[in-house]
Formats: structure tokens, C-alpha cells, sequence
């Protein structure tokens, strides 16, 4: 075969998608009898018009096997087309040449075209062709590649070409392999399933014998037996019409009538079987494919071609589909518009009709004045017959009956039917319908015996023996009878409504327990409305409140009392928590409605209890709302102490939502009482702050940081109101005037609050008042002081100093503590405004933090600097507004602390916490980098290496941009400092670099200056470095880069350990040894390679075992343990049986060495911190 084109395989598959009748034609086997392409058509183009150089006499079938087109055709187009390749040849020549990820593409792109070809099936299906032989194979075999049996992109990841050891430090390589041959076993397995369903498919579709189908088509009025296949075809339709339409209970009964079957997938039918339209759209296209315009489509079409001249002669077949498609749609747009139409046509009916109603009752309104005259004037011998002649022109059933409740009694022909409309408007009470004259009736001229019109009305069939017909017989004649009826019928009723629809049931029985006159049947039905849902959702509760308030509306405070209570009481330990959502959240809803001594006592009482018992979480959230609801009604101001304790009780809840409900509804109602008792800033910040002072005084050896959050949280919500009382009292709030031109209010002025209710705005009652009382807040402070202001003097002159006393005694290096505080005083300022926060509480901080040396104590570290009053001040004072002024501050402030704090020789505890606070934000970053730029350039040494501790803290949030810009400049320059002690305090600083940031040419640049200072022949004897320079190759190696931790860390840390061996002082070989400990703990939970682990890896670890034996015996069981854990791992790896990657804490397994183990572990004289790294894993 020459000139072949081995990529003229097939139509691409938007071609196949965009085509399929065309390739069904095209590509259909001449045993199937379906027609080629017509030869010598000159309009049968070939598929997306390819280049006769590539047309092919040969197509390919599904099977994969050639097919010849007819000869005609192959003579026709013999003179520009080529042979065409087989796929199957192509598949053979790329498995033979070992092109097998290739050949993968072809088979996928093959099976997406529905053209499954049976070599590359079996080919990939046989599991023994990708297992490696441990035999090299011939050349020839191999194709190109001379290594091995298959040679596999390093890009793709297979399942004999994973190593399972690069991606795991956990040693479950056997595990891994195991899990992915099972897999391909179980996909193996589906296919096989799949293939077993496609047959079972086939052999339901031909369960009918073929004479059987014959006579059932020659006889249309014998219907076919259905068959499986279309039974289950259509049970799945049916139960998805049913679930569209949310029949869903219809669903439930139908999935469980026909249990075999599963409705969640399509697949489950018949594999093969394409899903058809859903119902509605089968019916819609079953209405509208009519026989008659299909045939007149195809006449049409064959009368088009007839009238076209000689070689137009021949109808292009891709055109079919088209027209055919074209004609549906056509019909499908036609059946639409006659539904529209018929749909047009009914509301045009309903419309006259009810303009016909409104007519008549126009004229109904307008005719009693007229009917009350002519029963007036006529006889009175039969009054109602004259009412009933006016309106007789009226039809009855469109008139609304205005009877307020008379109606038929069918057990007596004689009583009345229908009642005269004259009586409508006459003003007679409820409770006197009875005494209207009756309806009469039109009596037949007739002389029946009347026991033969009774036995003549005995056969129209009414029962009234029954409790339903009994009910049915005696229609209620007034108000009183319908709820005695209701009362009656509720409780027979219900338990047959469908759950999800009961609660179409609440007004009715509302109504009906609120009007029925005896309350025991009124408690029964109360009952019923509780225990109307089994577990209500949230919308069904918020139903059954909403009818629980109208009912409290309209029966008062004393029926509330003796028929709701006693409902959610009986509640209040339900096994279902949805019910005992629904009384935690009645008690809230109901409390405007509760006479006052109750609401306070037995309210209050069952809340209480359901907080300290409930578990669920979402029943004493509702509980705390509740109890919000409640104290925004309480009066008895012997219930403080009771609120008091209940919000601690709350705050310390486990549950975050309960947490957050008490500050978003308890605290803003608790507070608003207190400041009505007026006790808000006497009494209940008072109690919070010397809880804050008692758990500060007991917390020396370990301050308990919940409840710190938990009491700073709380006075953290009560900022607004406490700003609010400080507006209403005021010397000017009676100056406070609503018109006029009042500015809004900037929307940065406040902090977001949590809920409406800790809106100052709200508070105050609105945001115009708030302004206007800003206005005047503003314009005082700043001009008129605050003399004769008792509320702003308290927090002047007692809140402020005593926090501030509570902020310079917590503990600096506690994080939580330091960012709760800061976040306090954060708040505070925002809501006290900026005048304030200049003018009072910046003054009283720049009072104590004097910026001076002697406001250090250097030997004992109790200066103020350095307590957590520097980090709170900086991060939650200065902080609080961004201007330039601002900011300016800050960063003197910071360089102030830097400096007197580096001279002083004081810890940098608060300045560490200052960096980490404000680090956290990237908003600060670049004041941070001026602030440590500043002390690069500092004239000290002392300034220079304090900034050089600084940044390692503030790496770890910068992005890399500003890491590679400013951080690693700043720190190249303090690595060629004149001060050795400022180039050794770089070290931390470049490995936070190697650990997390990702560029190569930083990495190297760090790796370079690193290496400058272990490999320069000056540092060879500085001690110091070389114990900065391990401890944080043991911090920071764990996770590194792999390549930096195998190339640079272990080799240089196999260099220390063996010079360490020859160090001749003591004291300095001890401490080298014991930071060596400690960062081989820390990387033996690596991966490390063998050949690392060979060269520098056991090497190093047996120089510290060298020196442990003479200077800590106790460490030597604990390294000789980790170094024959690693021989036996490299003697498994030689031997092929890995185990996975190295996990050396997890290693002492054998009995002896656990032994001397745990008895070493007890005489470690090193540090814990130490000892945590033996068992630190990778992070």
C-alpha cells in the first residue's frame, strides 16, 4: 500500500455529533440493506467536504472491520481517492511499535464514537500486559526502547509506574498497590455487569415470539402484552412525573410497590436503552405527530426533486433530517398555539362570567332598601314569598350566602332551605337566628298519603345512624353549634390529613379553640394544635407561633395562661427536640401576652431549666432568644441577679450558635433593662470587669483563656449601649433637634454590630436622633468638656484606668489573650469616636508607656514595655483610624519600643506580639517592613539584630512579592554586617525563607548565604552560629523542599555532627550534640531516599551516637534504636521488600528496645521541648 495518510481514520466527533444520521448512513454495513451514497451524484459531497486526496474506499463499521463502498462508488472515485487504512491496522502497528499510550487515546476516542474495536478492547482488558517481566524481552520487542518492556511517560501515572514510596511517608506501599488492583478489579467486574445487563436487555426486548407480533399488528385491537423492559421504562417515567410535581407521598408508594426496581437510575432499566422524554413531553408529541402533514412532507419533498433538470435530479440525503425535524417542530408550534387558543378561549368564558357575578351583586347590594318596602307594604300573610320574588331573578348559587351560619336540616322536609335575602340586613344578633320564620317551599297540588311520600323519599339513600351521618344530618344553625361541631369532627379529622399538609389544619382549629364555649374541649384541641406534626420543620413551627399569638391576641392574658402554658409545659421533655424547639420558641412569642407575674416566674423557671438540661444545640438557641424576648418584658427588678447569672450560664455554653445568640438578643435586652434600672455602668460592667481581675489574680500558674473570651466577648456587647447611655445623658441631649439639615451618618463611623439590636441607631430609636446627638457629642467634647457628665466621667475616669491596669497583667505571650483585648479596645474606640480616642484614651496609654530606658527593668523583664499594654496599644489604639497621622504614629510608636527595648536588653516578648497582631493583616505589612528598615539601619548592633529576629515573624504572611523585594534585600545587607551576632540572627530569618516561599531564585539566593556561612572558612569556630544554624535546620527541614532537605540539610548536618566528634571543649560538644538530637528526631519523619540515607543520613546519626555515649547515655538507647531501624530499612530496600517511607518515632517496636525505652525515658534531663520532636510528625 503506498502514499498511505494514517490520520484519515474517521469523521472527528463534532462531525459525529453534528451528523449522526449521516454516519449511521455512511457507516452501516451492507448486510443491514442501507444504501450508500448514489454513485455519480454530483451533489453527494463527502462528509465535511474532505480533500479527494483523502477520500477512502474503505469505511469503517462499528466492529472495526472494513467495509467496502460499491463498486460504482470505488470506480467513480477511483481517479482522486486513496486506499484507505484499516483502523484495526493502525491499532495493531501502534501496539507492535509499544505506542500504548497512544494507542489508550485511539481506544478512548473510539469508544466515545461508538466504535469499540475488539484488538485494543482485549488489549487493554488483559491485566498480564502492563505487569513487568523480569526478563529483558528481544530488541525487537521492544520497539526504540532498549530498557525495558514498556516505557512510560513520566507525566502519566499508571498503576506499575506509580511510586507509591514518593508519594507517602506513612510506609503503606503495600496498602496503595493492593487498593489499585482491587480498583481495576472492580471496574473490571462493572463492565462485566454492564455487558450481562446490555444481553439480559436484548433477550427482554425479544421475550415476544415474532409470530405473536405478527398477529398483533395484523389485529390493532389486540394490545400487546407489555414487557418487562417497557414496564420498568415506564415505572421510571411514572415515578418521575410524580416527583417533578411533587407527589412525592404518591412517589414513596410507588418506589416501594415496585421495590426491585431503582428509580434513582436511568441505567437500571436497560443499559442500552437511550432514556426517553419525560410524560409530558411524550404527550405533547404524541397529540401533536399527525399521519396526514408527515405525508404531506414527503410529498412535497419528492415533488421538489421531480421538478429539478438533469443532474439536480437526485435529493441530497442529508437534507432529511432536516426537513423531517423542520415539520415537528412545525407541528409541535402548531399544537401549542390551539392549547393557547382553547386556553384564551376559557378565560374569555370565565371573564363574562364573573362580570355576570359582579352585576348581580351590584344589583343584590342595592336591592334591600327596595324589598324591606314591599315587605312592608304587602300582606303579611306570607312575607318571605314576597322577599323571595325580588331576588328570584338573581342566580342562587353566585349570591354569597350572608346567613352567618342557618343552613338545612335534610333530616325534616320542612325546614327551611334557603333563607330570604330581605333578612340580610336586618339587625338581629347571632344568637337569634333561630327565631326567623322558616322557608317555604312550594308544595305540589297533590294528595299522596303522607306514609307513602315517606316511603317514597326513604329511597334516596341518607344515613344519619352513623357519628358521621349524625354530624352530616344536623347542620349547625348558629355560632355556638358550629364550634360544638368543629369540637366534634377536629379530633376525628386530623389524624387523617396527611402530615405534610396538617398544617392546612391550624386556623381551623385556632379558630375553633378559641371560640368554643367548654375548655375542656378547647384544651383537647390546644393539644391537638401541638401535637399536630410529629417533628414540625422550621416553617410549620413558625405556622403554629404565628397562630399561637392570634390566639393570645384575642383571648387575653388569663386564657394564655391556663390553656397555652399548660400546653408547652407538658412539652418541655419531648423526645423529638423540633417539639421542644416549638416551646422554647412559643415562650419567646408568647411573652408580650403573659400576665406580668407569670412571664417573670414560671416563664422565666421553664427556660431556665430547658438551658441547663437541653442537649440539643438549636433548642437552647431558641431558649437564649427567648430568654432575650423575656427580659425585654420583664419588670420585677428582683430578677436581675437571675438574668445576671443566666447570661454567664449562657456565654459559657459549648455551642458557638448558642454563644452567638446571647450576644446577638440576650445581652442587647439585658442591657436595655439595666440601663433602665440604671445599673448598666454600676453595676453590670463592674461584675463582669472584677470577674476579668478574679480569673487574672487566680490565673498565675495558667489563666483560663475560655473564659477570658467569654467575659471580654460580653463587654465587647455592651460598648453600644454604654455609648448610648453616655448620649442620653448627656448636658446637651435636650438640645437635640430632629428638623433641620441633620448629615448622615458616615457608614465607618460604628463597628458592624452583630444583630439590629446592638445598632446604636436602634437603640437610641433612630438614626436621625443619633445624628443629630453626634453632632452635639462632638462639638463637646472638642470644645465644652465633659464637666457634669457622669456617664462619659465613669468611663474616663474608672473604666478605662482599671482595664488598662487589667491589660498591662496579662500575659504577653499569650496570643488569644492579646488579640482579644486589642479587638476590645478596637471596638471601643470606633464607637467612642475619634475626639474621644485623642483626646482621653491615647493620653492615659502615653502616660504609662514612657518611651525611656528606665521604664525597662532590664534583669527582671517587669517593665511596662514589656508587658501585653505595647501590643494592645499598638494593634487596638492605634489601630483604630487609617489616616496618615495615624500611621505615622504607629510606626514612631513601634521604632520607639524596637529601639528602647534592643538598648535596654529587655525581652521582645511585646514586641514579638505587636508584629504577629498586626502581621496578621495584610494591611499593615509595608508599615511593618518601614518599621524593621528602620532598624537595619540603626547605628546599634543591639537595634540591628532585634530587626533581624522581627522579620522571621513577619515572613511567614507576607506574599512573596514583597519577601523578594524588601525582606531578603534587608536581610543580605544584615548578613554582611560588621556584628557577627547580627549575621547569626539572619539565620532564623533565611530558613522561615526555604520553608515557605516557592521561587527558585529566591530559594537560591537564601541557599547561597546559608552556604556562605557554613562553608566560610571565618565561622568555622563561632559556636553560636553553628547551634542557630541546626536548631533551624531541625525546625524548618521537616518542611522544606524535599531537594533543599536532601542536598543541602542532611549533608551539612552529617558535617557538624562529625566535626562534633573532635570538639574539644565539653560544653560546647554537649549543646551541638543536643540541638543534633533534637533535628534528627525532627527528620527522621521524612522521606529520605536511600542513597541519601546511606551517605548522610546514618553516617551523621552514628557520629551523634558516638558523642551521646560519652556525654548522655540516656539519649544513646534512642539513636541506637534509630539506627538499626535505618539498616534494616536499607537492607529491605536492597532487597526490593520496601516498607514505605521512614518513620523513625514509629520504629521502637521490638520488645527490647521498648523496654530500655521507656526505662531511659524517665531520666532525660533535656528539654520537653525536646523530647515532643522524638515524636514530631511531618506537618
Amino acid at each position: 500500500m503506498t502514499s498511505v495518510n494514517p490520520f484519515n481514520l474517521s469523521d472527528s466527533e463534532e462531525e459525529s455529533e453534528r451528523r449522526p444520521n449521516e454516519t449511521v448512513d455512511t457507516e452501516r454495513s451492507p448486510s443491514d440493506g442501507a444504501p450508500g451514497p448514489p454513485p455519480g451524484n454530483p451533489f453527494s459531497t463527502p462528509v465535511d467536504a474532505e480533500p479527494p486526496t483523502l477520500l477512502s474506499t474503505n469505511r469503517t463499521s462499528p466492529n472495526g472491520e472494513g467495509i467496502s463502498m460499491s463498486s460504482a462508488s470505488a470506480t467513480a472515485m477511483a481517479g482522486v481517492a486513496e486506499t484507505r487504512v484499516s483502523v484495526d491496522i493502525i491499532a495493531a502497528q501502534l501496539l507492535r511499535d509499544q505506542y500504548v499510550l497512544t494507542a489508550l487515546e485511539f481506544h478512548t476516542e473510539l469508544l466515545e464514537a461508538g466504535r469499540e474495536l475488539p484488538r485494543l478492547r482485549d488489549y487493554f482488558s488483559n491485566p498480564g500486559n502492563f505487569e513487568r517481566q523480569s526478563s529483558t524481552p528481544p530488541a525487537k520487542e521492544q520497539g526504540i526502547v532498549p530498557g525495558g518492556p514498556l516505557n512510560r511517560a513520566g507525566s502519566i501515572s499508571t498503576l506499575d509506574s506509580l511510586d507509591f514510596a514518593r508519594y507517602s511517608d506513612d510506609g503503606n506501599r503495600e496498602s496503595d498497590e493492593r487498593v489499585a488492583v482491587l480498583e481495576f478489579e472492580l471496574r473490571k467486574a462493572k463492565e462485566t455487569i454492564q455487558a450481562l445487563r446490555a444481553n439480559l436487555t436484548q433477550a427482554a426486548e425479544n421475550e415476544v415470539p415474532s409470530q405473536e407480533r405478527k398477529n398483533f399488528k395484523s389485529s390493532p385491537e389486540i394490545q400487546e402484552p407489555i414487557r418487562p423492559l417497557e414496564k420498568r421504562a415506564l415505572n421510571f417515567l411514572v415515578n418521575e412525573y410524580l416527583l417533578k410535581n411533587e407527589y412525592k407521598l404518591s412517589s414513596i408508594t410507588f418506589s416501594d410497590e415496585n421495590d426491585d426496581q431503582d428509580f434513582e437510575l436511568w441505567d437500571d432499566v436497560g443499559l442500552n436503552i437511550p432514556k426517553p422524554p419525560d410524560l409530558l413531553q411524550l404527550y405533547r408529541n404524541c397529540g401533536s405527530s399527525l399521519p396526514s402533514k408527515r405525508d404531506m412532507v414527503d410529498v412535497a419533498v419528492g415533488a421538489d426533486f421531480a421538478d429539478l433538470t438533469g443532474h439536480c435530479a437526485v435529493q441530497d440525503p442529508p437534507r432529511k433530517p432536516d426537513l423531517s425535524q423542520q415539520a415537528e417542530v412545525v407541528q409541535e408550534l402548531e399544537y401549542q398555539i390551539s392549547l393557547l387558543n382553547n386556553e384564551k378561549a376559557s378565560l374569555t368564558e370565565q371573564m363574562r362570567k364573573l362580570q355576570s357575578e359582579i352585576q348581580t351583586l351590584k344589583q343584590t347590594v342595592s336591592s334591600p332598601p327596595a324589598a324591606a318596602l314591599d315587605c312592608s307594604s304587602q300582606n303579611t300573610s306570607n312575607p318571605a314569598s314576597s322577599c323571595t320574588a325580588i331576588t328570584s331573578s338573581a342566580d342562587p348559587p353566585s349570591v354569597p350566602r350572608a346567613d352567618n351560619g342557618q343552613y338545612l336540616d335534610i333530616r325534616g322536609v320542612s325546614e327551611p332551605q334557603n333563607e330570604p335575602p330581605c333578612t340580610q340586613n336586618t339587625p338581629q344578633s347571632h344568637n337569634k337566628l333561630k327565631s326567623r320564620p322558616p322557608v317555604q317551599f312550594d308544595q305540589p297540588n297533590r294528595k299522596l298519603a303522607p306514609a307513602f311520600q315517606q316511603a317514597l323519599l326513604s329511597f334516596c339513600r341518607m344515613c344519619s345512624d352513623s357519628r358521621l351521618g349524625a354530624e352530616v344530618s344536623r347542620i349547625a344553625d348558629s355560632e355556638e353549634s358550629v364550634m360544638l361541631m368543629l369540637g366534634r369532627c377536629l379530633p376525628h379529622i386530623v389524624p387523617n390529613v396527611l402530615l405534610a399538609k396538617r398544617e392546612e389544619l391550624i386556623p381551623l382549629i385556632l379558630c375553633t379553640a378559641c371560640l368554643h364555649p367548654e375548655s375542656k374541649e378547647r384544651d383537647q384541641l390546644l393539644h391537638i394544635l401541638f401535637n399536630l406534626i410529629k417533628r414540625p420543620d422550621d416553617e410549620q413551627r413558625q405556622m403554629i407561633l404565628t397562630g399561637c399569638v392570634a390566639f393570645a391576641r384575642h383571648v387575653g392574658p388569663t386564657r394564655v395562661e391556663a390553656e397555652l402554658l399548660p400546653q408547652c409545659w407538658e412539652q418541655i421533655n419531648h423526645k423529638y427536640p423540633e417539639r421542644r424547639l416549638l416551646v422554647a420558641e412559643s415562650c419567646g412569642a408568647l411573652a408580650p401576652y403573659f400576665p406580668k407575674e407569670i412571664r417573670s416566674s414560671l416563664v422565666l423557671s421553664m427556660l431556665q431549666q430547658m438551658l441547663a438540661e437541653d442537649k440539643a444545640d438549636m433548642v437552647r438557641e431558641a431558649v437564649v432568644k427567648s430568654l432575650g424576648i423575656i427580659m425585654g418584658y420583664i419588670d420585677d427588678t428582683d430578677k436581675y441577679s437571675q438574668g445576671f447569672e443566666l447570661m454567664l450560664l449562657s456565654l459559657g455554653d459549648p455551642s458557638e450558635r448558642v454563644v452567638s445568640a446571647v450576644h446577638q438578643v440576650f445581652i442587647p435586652a439585658f442591657a436595655a433593662w439595666t440601663t433602665e434600672l440604671g445599673t448598666l455602668y454600676t453595676s453590670l460592667i463592674p461584675s463582669l470587669l472584677a470577674r476579668i481581675e478574679k480569673l487574672l489574680m487566680h490565673g498565675e500558674h495558667g489563666l483560663d483563656e475560655h473564659k477570658l473570651h467569654m467575659f471580654l466577648t460580653a463587654l465587647q456587647s455592651l460598648i453600644p449601649p454604654l455609648f448610648a447611655v453616655v448620649l442620653q445623658n448627656a448636658p446637651f441631649t435636650k438640645r437635640a433637634k430632629l428638623h433641620g439639615d441633620i448629615p448622615a451618618i458616615e457608614v465607618t463611623r460604628f463597628p458592624r454590630p452583630a444583630s439590629p439590636l446592638q445598632d446604636v441607631a436602634t437603640i437610641i430609636g433612630s438614626r436621625e436622633m443619633l445624628s443629630a446627638l453626634l453632632l452635639l457629642y462632638d462639638h463637646q467634647l472638642e470644645h465644652e468638656g465633659t464637666t457634669g457628665w457622669e456617664s462619659l466621667l465613669w468611663v474616663v475616669n474608672q473604666l478605662l484606668p482599671q482595664l488598662i491596669e487589667i491589660v498591662g497583667r496579662i500575659n504577653v505571650t499569650s496570643s488569644t489573650c492579646v488579640h482579644e483585648f486589642s479587638r476590645f479596645f478596637w471596638r471601643f474606640c470606633r464607637t467612642f469616636g475619634k475626639i474621644f480616642t485623642n483626646t482621653k484614651v491615647k493620653p492615659q496609654f502615653q502616660e504609662i508607656l514612657r518611651l525611656s530606658e528606665e521604664n525597662v527593668d532590664a534583669s527582671s523583664g517587669n517593665g511596662i514595655l514589656t508587658k501585653a499594654t505595647v501590643p494592645i496599644y499598638a494593634t487596638g489604639v492605634l489601630t483604630c483610624y487609617n489616616q496618615e497621622d495615624d500611621r505615622k504614629l504607629l510606626v514612631g510608636f513601634l521604632e520607639d519600643v524596637m529601639t528602647t527595648l534592643s538598648l535596654s536588653h529587655a525581652p521582645l516578648d511585646s514586641l514579638k506580639a505587636s508584629f504577629v497582631e498586626l502581621g496578621a493583616n495584610p494591611v499593615y505589612h509595608e508599615l511593618l517592613l518601614t518599621v524593621l528598615w528602620y532598624g537595619v539601619v540603626h547605628t546599634s548592633a543591639l537595634v540591628r539584630c532585634t530587626s533581624a529576629r522581627m522579620f522571621e515573624l513577619l515572613v511567614k504572611g507576607v506574599n512573596e512579592t514583597l519577601v523578594a523585594q524588601r525582606v531578603v534585600p534587608a536581610l543580605i545587607t544584615l548578613s554582611s554586617d560588621p556584628e557577627i551576632s547580627v549575621r547569626i540572627s539572619t539565620i532564623p530569618a533565611f530558613g522561615t525563607i526555604m520553608e515557605t516561599v516557592t521561587q527558585k531564585e529566591l530559594l537560591e539566593r537564601v541557599k547561597m548565604q546559608l552556604a556562605s556561612f557554613l562553608e566560610d572558612p571565618q565561622y568555622q569556630d563561632q559556636h553560636s552560629l553553628h547551634m542557630e544554624i541546626i536548631r533551624t535546620f531541625g525546625r524548618v527541614g521537616p518542611n522544606a523542599e524535599p531537594r533543599f532537605r536532601d542536598e543541602f540539610v542532611l549533608p551539612h548536618l552529617h558535617k557538624l555532627a562529625q566535626a562534633n566528634n573532635s570538639q574539644a571543649v565539653e560544653s560546647k560538644r554537649i549543646d551541638i550534640a543536643t540541638q543534633l538530637f533534637e533535628a534528627y528526631s525532627a527528620l527522621s519523619c521524612c522521606f529520605i531516599s536511600e542513597e541519601v540515607m546511606v551517605t548522610h543520613f546514618l553516617p551523621g546519626l552514628r557520629c551523634l551516637r558516638a558523642d551521646m555515649e560519652q556525654l548522655s547515655p540516656e539519649h544513646e538507647v534512642i539513636l541506637s534504636s534509630m539506627v538499626k531501624e535505618c539498616e534494616i530499612k536499607v537492607e529491605n530496600r536492597g532487597m526490593g521488600d520496601a516498607q514505605g517511607s521512614m518513620s523513625i518515632a514509629s520504629s521502637l517496636v521490638g520488645e527490647d528496645a521498648k523496654t530500655k525505652f521507656l526505662s531511659k525515658m524517665g531520666q532525660l534531663t533535656t528539654s520537653g521541648a525536646m523530647l515532643a520532636n522524638v515524636f514530631q510528625r511531618k506537618k
